[in-house]
């Protein structure tokens, strides 16, 4: 028997749950699956935030059931894409993803083609971030501009003459606005090279 997650949201305060959660405990009866959780959401908006899916995805991740049951497929997500995003996630996670509404089934023939198609829509539009990140790169250095973390400018003689007057490694890093990390790391590379030219 297949372990079964249900999902509900409402969006508004005249909007009632229980007719989501009927159509859904019915649907998973006639199916023959087990119910181990029911998640449901009431908010407004598109960008407010959705602890019952964040918790859902949470267990999905932890293997708790194996199949996904909502209402509507607009009711999980909050836009086209963030409904690929799970989709996507859900079906990595070997779960499956079935939609009261637009009768949409990723455990038949149709449903698994519906994954195929939102499987490479997703890796399409992250080849198209990378390519977008890649090419920002490029751009900023034929524009002469630095990319990463600017080197750090380190007067190692300066640190070495009042490491010699007897500062500490807090009052080295303190004075010459660096780390005590960075401060030991001069103060070990010279004595590495004394010791070579010593030898």
């Amino acid at each position: 028997m297949k372990r079964a997650a249900l999902y509900m949201r409402v969006s508004t305060l005249d909007q009632h749950p229980e007719t989501q959660l009927h159509d859904l405990r019915q649907m998973a009866q006639q199916r023959g699956f087990e119910i181990v959780r029911e998640y449901t959401d009431r908010i407004s908006g598109a960008k407010a935030r959705r602890p019952g899916l964040d918790e859902m995805m949470r267990n999905a991740r932890r293997g708790h059931f194996d199949v996904v049951l909502v209402w509507a497929s607009d009711r999980i997500a909050r836009s086209v894409k963030h409904f690929l995003e799970v989709l996507d996630e859900l079906n990595g996670l070997n779960i499956e993803f079935v939609s009261f509404r637009e009768q949409i089934d990723t455990t038949g023939p149709l449903g698994r083609a519906i994954v195929i198609i939102v499987g490479a829509v997703a890796e399409l539009e992250r080849n198209l971030i990378v390519e977008r990140v890649r090419a920002g790169m490029r751009r900023a250095r034929l524009e002469g501009r630095h990319i990463g973390r600017k080197s750090l400018e380190l007067d190692r003689t300066a640190i070495l003459r009042d490491r010699e007057r007897g500062h500490s490694l807090g009052q080295l890093a303190k004075s010459h606005g660096i780390s005590r990390t960075t401060v030991h790391r001069v103060l070990r590379q010279h004595a590495t090279t004394s010791l070579e030219k010593s030898a």
